[in-house]
């Protein structure tokens, strides 16, 4: 089987990112963007997806960190629609809901090709480390986006932003990872062919 994996670089004046991604991975996923807090959810992403996912940024986090946020989920969004290529004989349609103590967020998504994102997860505004929660809706909205899929995410409970935020991430990791792994179908999951 051709290996399903991509390596994306942009540079922009406001962002270096490099990702490499392969989808059929052990789960063991490094990132470095000069956030550690969002290095972390970046692994959480990768580990519970089951990818080798790879993420480098520098950007300039002297004006604020909305820039690398937005730019890695671009960059991650591109590497994941180049690595998945015509989707042929995937799952497509994934959800879960994924606990974190009193926190538990649901994910549901389709490889359909077509970017909309529900994003129903009110976190409280707060400062984690030297990220901001409030960057967590721009993060998947890019991702989807640059991903060509429906993603629909909500809160069914929480109170601690970390708690929040950490299972939204894990939970789109699990979802992504589902979605991609092989049905053993050789053709598009489509009734008309293509997604």
């Amino acid at each position: 089987m051709t290996p399903r994996e991509a390596t994306v670089a942009r540079t922009t004046k406001e962002t270096n990112v490099r990702v490499e991604l392969r989808l059929d991975g052990t789960g063991t996923a490094t990132a470095h963007t000069g956030l550690p807090f969002f290095d972390h959810m970046l692994e959480q992403l990768g580990t519970h997806a089951g990818f080798d996912l790879t993420v480098t940024a520098k950007g300039d986090l002297q004006v604020d960190a909305h820039h690398t946020v937005e730019d890695v989920a671009l960059v991650m969004g591109q590497a994941f629609t180049e690595a998945l290529g015509e989707k042929k004989g995937v799952r497509r349609f994934a959800s879960i809901i994924v606990p974190l103590d009193e926190a538990a967020v649901e994910v549901a998504l389709d490889l359909s090709g077509r970017p909309f994102v529900v994003q129903e997860v009110d976190v409280p505004a707060e400062m984690i480390g030297t990220f901001d929660t409030g960057l967590v809706e721009d993060f998947v909205r890019a991702f989807a986006t640059a991903a060509s899929m429906t993603l629909h995410v909500r809160l069914k409970s929480g109170r601690s932003p970390h708690h929040v935020v950490e299972a939204e991430f894990k939970a789109l990791g699990k979802a992504l990872g589902d979605a991609v792994s092989r049905t053993g179908r050789a053709e598009t999951p489509s009734t008309k062919g293509t997604l």
